[in-house]
Order: structure tokens, then sequence, then C-alpha cells
């Protein structure tokens, strides 16, 4: 049976969905101003994960990742550049999508944007305000009265009297309570605005979420998810807000990933150690987009979802060549695919490690088995069952040849970036640009040639430069092959 760690419980819990068979999962997804970074993708990979995973367990599953297209940032940002709040997040909306693609991650049943559910918004406010958990501020702002709602707190363990000693935002002198927060924003001029009771004005942040989910999932569901940085105030308030108006249990088990960390610190533009996925697609390994995704993956999902998570091109580069080991494996004994038998002593350790709260640091290492078998034995099934686990974490979908020789869509082979002295960072470019095969095959037959011929200096020269260059060869009996190092 699966097990989850529920948060709400602190504990894992079994998971029993409210239908049999069937699960409803919301995620939050992106505010869109600017391009999604590191932390974004690991949301994004984290809950892909979960869903495949759900799926291929045999449930028949729900899944919403909104989108956030309007708030403070959008607003300010669409002013900076002096255009419609609309095209603004338009662009950056295709920009995700383009990352979530790179990285493999598939579309989610719906992605909402908040826009689009203003009248349901209202709604819920208007019902929250009838009973006596909003009122409206002398400020215009309608707020929640986080005090007439007992259990606040339950989901982040602390006590009102530890939240209010925690605040750090400043203190508007028009709320009741300075845990009160806003559900409606009166109008300021330039503002995007939409009509309401209580004037123009446009919505809080958190009644999004919980108008959007009520709406595509139901007002009780199985499985809410989101960064460890959301769960308070965000999925509290998202509480407060549901059960409050409809005096419903809101979720069952809520999930959060852990933090990104860059180089052992927190991830932030003002340490200068801020990475938008693009950056790290384009810029790492010389920017062999395709290749580095499946690094990327890779790297995000060996470790647990719930521990942090420290990036470095060192951790990069360890992941490049944990994964270089498996497609070797598919290289040298081509899978012979079938369906994926759990009763399988391997597959059944790789489900066991996946429904024990998706462990798949567990379950990467029966990928590990897998591959050392394939290559000892020689054995197709090992491997066509290596390549099918790894399918449902997304992973080693590319043919192995490619992925090894590291070829880019025009055909060519990047080399390695190297490390600038004393600072863990990528200098990228400092070795040759780019080797084309056809030169890789030319040097090949040309030390063919030298050996056959007993000239062996020759051989081993040609040897070394291509080493020197990042290409690494492989004699056999059948021939001798390259990858990159």
């Amino acid at each position: 049976m699966l097990k989850i760690y529920n948060t709400l419980a602190r504990r894992k819990q079994d998971f029993v969905p409210i239908e049999p068979g069937r699960v409803r999962m919301y995620v939050c997804g992106m505010t869109t101003y600017d391009y999604c970074h590191l932390g974004h993708a690991r949301v994004m990979l984290v809950f892909d994960m979960v869903q495949r995973w759900l799926r291929a367990s045999g449930f028949k599953l729900t899944y919403v990742r909104n989108i956030t297209d309007v708030d403070d940032k959008i607003i300010r940002r669409a002013l900076e550049n002096g255009e419609p709040m609309a095209e603004l997040t338009q662009r950056f909306i295709t920009y995700m999508d383009e990352d979530a693609a790179a990285l493999g991650v598939e579309k989610p049943d719906h992605q909402p944007r908040a826009t689009q559910y203003i009248g349901g918004m209202l709604e819920m406010i208007s019902l929250l305000q009838q009973k006596g958990l909003a009122y409206q501020a002398t400020s215009g702002d309608v707020n929640y009265a986080v005090r007439r709602f007992p259990g606040y707190g339950k989901l982040s363990g602390k006590t009102l009297d530890e939240l209010r000693a925690g605040e750090r935002v400043e203190t508007d002198p028009s709320k009741r309570d300075p845990l009160d927060f806003v559900l409606w924003k009166r109008a300021k001029e330039g503002e995007p605005a939409w009509a309401s009771p209580w004037g123009e004005g446009r919505p809080g942040w958190h009644i999004e979420c919980s108008a959007m989910a009520g709406e595509l999932l139901g007002t009780h569901f199985d499985i809410h998810g989101g960064g460890q940085d959301l769960q308070f105030p965000h999925h509290e308030n998202e509480i407060a807000q549901s059960e409050g108006a409809h005096g419903d249990i809101f979720v069952n088990y809520w999930m959060h990933n852990g933090f990104v960390r860059v180089e052992d610190e927190k991830m932030s533009k003002s340490l200068g150690n801020f990475f938008t996925i693009r950056e790290v697609l384009n810029k790492y390994d010389n920017g062999d987009v395709k290749r580095n995704a499946e690094v990327v993956r890779f790297f995000i999902l060996r470790a647990h979802y719930r521990s942090p998570l420290n990036y470095s091109d060192r951790h990069l580069d360890d992941a490049k060549g944990a994964l270089t080991r498996l497609y070797t494996a598919l290289k040298n004994v081509p899978p012979q695919l079938t369906a994926i038998d759990w009763n399988e002593t391997y597959a059944g350790r790789f489900s066991a490690a996946m429904d024990d709260d998706f462990n798949t640091p567990e379950a990467m290492a029966v990928l590990f088995e897998l591959a050392a078998e394939a290559n000892r034995s020689k054995s197709a099934q090992a491997s066509g069952l290596l390549k099918a686990l790894g399918g449902i974490l997304g992973l080693l979908g590319q043919d192995p040849t490619e992925f090894l020789q590291g070829r880019t869509a025009a055909g060519a082979v990047r080399m390695e970036p190297m490390e600038a002295a004393g600072t863990g960072r990528t200098n990228v470019g400092t070795r040759a640009a780019v080797v084309n095969p056809d030169q890789v095959e030319q040097m090949i037959a040309a030390r063919a040639v030298a050996k056959k011929a007993k000239n062996y200096a020759e051989a081993d020269r040609i040897r070394k430069d291509l080493l020197a260059a990042g290409i690494v060869l492989e004699d056999a009996p059948q021939g001798t092959t390259w990858r990159r190092a």
C-alpha cells in the first residue's frame, strides 16, 4: 500500500483515496512574471514524478496545477515594462511550458489561471462574510478574521500567539488583528480591477487556490502539494478559507517538497546564486539542452522529495556520470521491451520504494543494480526492465548512443566546461567549443589503420587527443565506439 508523509499529520500514513481507484490532486504552480528557477523545477519534477507513479499504480488521477497571473509582483513588473499584464503573463507562461517540456514534465489535466476564476473567488468571499469569517476594513480591503476560525495553525503546528510573535509583515492598522489576511484588495489607480460587492478591486493571493481547487476538484479532495515555503501562510490560509466556507475537510494529504540550496547557501538573487531553469539547460555542459535536461531531472529526483537539495555544477557532473552508467548498460545490452511484471524481484523492490512515500533514491538504487545485472549477464530482459522502470521516472528515454556521445540537435558534440579555479562554478567554453562526430569517426578509422600497421605510438596519440577533447574510446570485439568523458 502507498504511504504518504502527510504534513498535516506529521507522519507517514496509508494512502486511502476518498473515492476508491480515483485520486484528485492540486499543486500550487508558478507566478508568471519572470523565468522559472530551480526551485520551480523541483516542484514541477517532484509532482510530475508523483502523478506518474499514481497513474502507474492504476489510479485514475485528476491533476491540477494552477497559474497565478495576477498579483503585486506581476502588476509591478508590467508597469515597469510598460506593457499590459496579460501580455507579460502570457509570455512567461509560454516560457514556463517550454521549460517544463524540456524537463520531461507532463502537462497537468488542468492548468487554470487565477483571472479565469474571479467569479468563484467572489462567491467564496461572500460566503465567508455571511459566516462572520470575513469583514471589509476601513481601507476598503476585505480581510479574513483568523481568530474566528478555530483550526488556524493546524498545518504549521503553531498556535496563534506563536504565529503572532513571528509575524514580520508591516501591520495594516485597518486590520482587526495583525494575522488577518486579505481576500479582496481595493483597486488602486492604474492597476487591473474587477467589479465586486465591495467595490472594484482584485483578489488576494490565497483565495485563488481555494476557489480553483474547489471548482475543479470539489470542496474535499485527496492531495494538495507545493513547496515547503508555501506551508505557511499560503496553505494554512487555504485551509481556513475552504473549511471556513464549506464546513468540510479541505484536503486529506498535504505534501511539501524541500528547499533548493546552491553551494550550501539559500538560493537568492541578492547572493548572486539564483539560477533559472533555462540558464542551467543552456549553459551547463556547453548548452546540450536535451542531455542537460535529463541530467537535471535525474539530479532532482535522486534526492528524496522532502529533503533539502544542494545544487552545484559538481553535483550535476556527478549526476551526469551516474546517468551515463545507466545509458552505457542500455547501449551495451540492447533492451528487450516487455510489460513490467511487478512480481519480478527488481520490479517489486522498485514498487516498494515508490510506495514508501515516493522514495526515489531507493528506486534509483534498483536501476543501478539492474544495470549491473545487464552488464554482467548480457540479459536483454534486465536492460528492458531497466528502461521500463526508468521510464516511470521520466528517465532513459533517449537513444543511448546519442546520449553518450552528447549529440546536439545540429549533430555536434560539445566539450566539457572547465571549472574556474576555486569558485566551484563553471567557466563555459574554456575548452574547444565543438567537435563534429564525423571527425571523431575519421580519427577512430585512422587509429584502426595505425594499429593494423602496428604503429601503436600513433594509435595511442589519437586516443589521447580524443580524450583531451572529452571523447572516450571503448574497444570491443565488434569494433570501437565512443562516448563523452
